[in-house]
């Protein structure tokens, strides 16, 4: 028995067909590593999945802001904003969004002969915090060019492309510390304002106060607000909305991405304010601005 309630605003969402799945078999780097299913669900408000028997793929889920919980095979865990988590192939599970923080997550359904590799050790959630050398932005762009390349089409090369893509999007969880490392420049770590700057582009989905900018850095609001304000002559509220509506703006350029959706993607639930602001930000609105910039 299959129980799945789904269906949100500002969704996306892609489930390959039998045909192509029926290619991964035969295919040697495809057998290794492939993607059924791939979305994205912000604020899924009543999310419910319950499969009695499971299902033959992994799924991978990645909660970037809100809560939820899953089973697997009856053993309960609480997820929060920032930590991912594997189901196992071939189990009873199921998995619901907080009733009073409903979650927003990427998630993928996967297999292959390296799948199970993958998901050693990501039964339990795992962190992953922004902090000083984190690249969630770098990770989240991974993801929209594997989203992206799969909405374009679904041949052997794009195929290819994306498993390629997600063997390092795992990667970039399972050595995340490795992945890390590789980030080299001192200057955020020394720097306030950098480091706050830093902290907006990997949140940039989230819906964050001055007061989150200002623990994050260890100061008081209001100096962190003079500091910021000194440095890049703008208030750092005023400066993070820029930075998503900058965001959105390449979205719009680069992706079919509905209106709707993009604005969800880069933090704004109403649609509405997010199509205001972009016109106060960018000088025209959303529809304008794919039209004359594609």
């Amino acid at each position: 028995m299959v129980r799945i309630k789904q269906g949100f605003s500002g969704s996306r969402d892609i489930v390959l067909p039998p045909y192509v799945i029926d290619i991964y078999s035969t295919d040697a780097l495809l057998s290794a590593l492939h993607i059924t299913d791939i979305g994205h669900y912000p604020v899924a408000d009543g999310h419910y999945v319950e499969r009695r028997q499971g299902i033959a793929q992994f799924v991978f889920i990645y909660c970037v802001e809100g809560a939820g919980m899953y089973w697997i095979d009856e053993q309960e865990y609480h997820v929060h904003e920032n930590q991912c988590f594997i189901l196992p192939a071939n189990c009873p599970h199921r998995y619901a969004a907080d009733e009073h923080h409903p979650w927003t997550i990427y998630w993928i359904h996967f297999g292959g002969s390296l799948a199970p590799y993958y998901a050693d050790q990501m039964q339990a959630p795992l962190d992953i915090r922004p902090e000083i050398d984190s690249r969630i932005s770098t990770r989240t762009h991974i993801f929209e060019e594997i989203f992206q390349t799969l909405h374009q089409g679904q041949g052997l090369q794009q195929l290819h492309y994306a498993s390629c893509l997600f063997h390092y999007y795992l990667g970039t969880l399972r050595y995340v510390n490795q992945f890390r490392q590789t980030r080299d420049d001192d200057s955020v770590a020394n720097d306030v304002v950098a480091a706050a700057i830093h902290f907006m582009n990997e949140n940039i989905e989230k819906h964050l106060s001055l007061q989150h900018f200002a623990d994050y850095v260890g100061f008081s609001a209001s100096h962190f607000s003079h500091l910021f304000l000194a440095r890049m002559n703008e208030s750092p509220m005023s400066y993070f909305n820029r930075l998503k509506i900058d965001a959105a703006a390449q979205l719009l350029e680069d992706t079919d991405m509905k209106i709707n959706q993009i604005s969800f993607k880069v933090g704004f639930e109403d649609a509405y304010y997010f199509s205001r602001l972009f016109t106060r930000i960018k000088g025209k609105s959303p529809k304008q601005w794919r039209k004359d910039e594609r």
